[in-house]
């Protein structure tokens, strides 16, 4: 995605009054919408050049550690509603999403050993630099979400869908602990979508009206400090 359609070519679910706003908002910073584009470009094959040895090592570990395949691949969101198939390492038991929800807890027993430190350090994410590659998803951006959670988005929420999906935001720094969040919830499909989501989306619209390439680059460097241990919530 290097431009934002017309209005007129947008998909019938986002064409509404409370999307509006925020499609006029991008539209006045077309170019550097484009230069998000370019930058994901250089910068994700130029990283998948360095980590190309980490990330076999890192799949060597998950083979040796649990049966199944590297790559988790479900199928996801991401602009004007495009589902796709996200790359990220096997975290979880094999088919962990048949026996348990969509969303993680902290402590999931799903979770493997090898598992449990890739998600610590997001090195779970890495493999995304394919999806970046190919467009489905950008560096910074609202997290993909699963098919049947975008299925609930109350029309505002729609707006997220005008840019890509992305590795980071400013909503995954401060939820960075979601698991935590939702370990003490009896229905966290139910927390997720009406307590936890709408806080979320609070910052993901915030970034889509207030989009800014070199904001971008600030959420990526805040991401590396929150990794670290800053604390942004």
């Amino acid at each position: 995605m290097a431009m934002l359609k017309k209005w007129e070519d947008l998909p019938d679910h986002m064409r509404t009054p409370e999307v509006k706003p925020y499609w006029e908002a991008l539209s006045k910073k077309r170019f550097q919408i484009i230069l998000k584009r370019i930058f994901d470009i250089f910068t994700s094959i130029i990283l998948l050049i360095i980590l190309a040895l980490p990330m076999l090592i890192i799949a060597i570990m998950i083979k040796c550690d649990s049966k199944g395949p590297v790559f988790y691949r479900q199928e996801r969101v991401t602009t004007y509603g495009k589902h796709f198939r996200i790359h990220k390492f096997r975290t979880m038991v094999n088919n962990a999403d048949k026996i348990g929800t969509a969303v993680t807890v902290g402590g999931d027993s799903r979770i493997t050993k090898v598992g449990s430190k890739l998600r610590d350090l997001r090195l779970d994410e890495l493999p995304q630099v394919f999806d970046v590659i190919s467009g489905d998803m950008s560096f910074v951006g609202t997290r993909p979400e699963a098919v049947k959670y975008v299925d609930k988005y109350i029309p505002e929420y729609n707006a997220t869908l005008l840019m890509p999906a992305g590795i980071t935001s400013e909503a995954s720094i401060r939820y960075k602990d979601e698991a935590k969040l939702l370990d003490a919830a009896d229905d966290v499909d139910g927390v997720y979508l009406n307590d936890v989501l709408p806080e979320k989306m609070k910052w993901n619209l915030k970034s889509v009206m207030d989009f800014h390439f070199f904001g971008d680059i600030a959420t990526m460097f805040r991401t590396v400090f929150a990794v670290l241990g800053k604390d942004y919530s």
